[in-house]
């Protein structure tokens, strides 16, 4: 998945438009519940370096909440890194350049929603 397919699945699956907080990284979206507000994804344009990539091109990435449990698992598969500028236990950054499977991305990011879903 790319950029506007992340926006675009987001808006159609879980109703949501993003919203665009910090004015100093405009392209920055989060992603939150409706009723609780709460984030269940975070949009990001970030320096490769960030990730530990060897070049300094700004990348997509989607950061998602997953099972602390499963976070090493998951971060050992290509295109999966620690979160950026986020918890690090709780949250992994996901690459937005094809490496990761849409289908893994959906999962994922479906994952998260449900985590951070109203109780």
């Amino acid at each position: 998945m790319n950029r506007k397919q992340v926006l675009d699945y987001i808006r159609e699956e879980y109703e949501v438009l993003p919203d665009y907080p910090f004015l100093k990284s405009p392209e920055h979206a989060v992603f939150r519940h409706k009723r609780s507000r709460k984030w269940f994804g975070l949009l990001l344009k970030v320096p490769g370096s960030k990730l530990g990539l060897s070049q300094d091109l700004p990348v997509d990435v989607l950061n998602v909440k997953c099972d602390p449990e499963l976070t090493p698992v998951l971060r050992s598969q290509p295109g999966i890194y620690l979160a950026y500028h986020m918890n690090k236990n709780h949250w992994i950054s996901i690459l937005l350049d094809g490496t990761v499977a849409t289908k893994e991305v959906k999962q994922l990011l479906q994952a998260s929603y449900h985590l951070t879903k109203e109780t």
